[in-house]
């Protein structure tokens, strides 16, 4: 399974350009999953839920199912938060795991950067960013420069890199 890490600051556009990015590579015949950083608190449930009151209860994991879908709600309970790594060993193997956030995670990235945010580039410290996806041209920039709002060629780039 192929991990690609699609890494920026807040507001750089990474959840846009996954969004987009996903129905590219499925109608290219992959099949893609996700795993997704985020600094807020991960709630799938509803005020008065089962799978919330048993949360508190104290369960450690509560899976949730349908007809359609499953989830699995697990709680760390004062654990360290997992590796990339250990989330990515507990799916389903696919052609492509896009993960984004985790920007310092030992990766293959895609970094995500607008110039206007006024933040620095990951790439000069993180040897793992094979590219550059962005609105600006960036001067000076020695990796590819993937335009921004071109999401074909973005998925270009990437089916090429990983021989897909």
């Amino acid at each position: 399974m192929a991990e690609l890490g699609i890494a920026g600051y807040s507001g750089s556009g990474k959840t846009t350009l996954v969004t987009r990015l996903i129905p590219e590579l499925i109608a290219r015949g992959l099949r893609v999953s996700t795993v997704k950083h985020t600094h807020h608190a991960v709630a799938l449930d509803r005020r008065g839920d089962i799978s919330r009151r048993l949360q508190r209860l104290g369960a450690q994991e509560v899976l949730l199912a349908d007809a359609r879908r499953w989830t699995l709600l697990h709680e760390l309970r004062g654990e360290p938060e997992p590796s990339v790594s250990e989330l990515a060993g507990r799916m389903a193997s696919v052609d492509l795991l896009i993960v984004e956030g985790f920007k310092r995670h030992a990766h293959e990235k895609i970094e995500v950067h607008r110039p206007a945010l006024g933040k620095a580039m990951l790439w000069p410290d993180d040897p793992r960013v094979m590219a550059v996806a962005s609105d600006r041209e960036i001067a000076g920039l020695p990796l590819p420069r993937l335009d921004l709002n071109d999401v074909p060629a973005i998925a270009d780039f990437i089916c090429r890199h990983y021989g897909f």
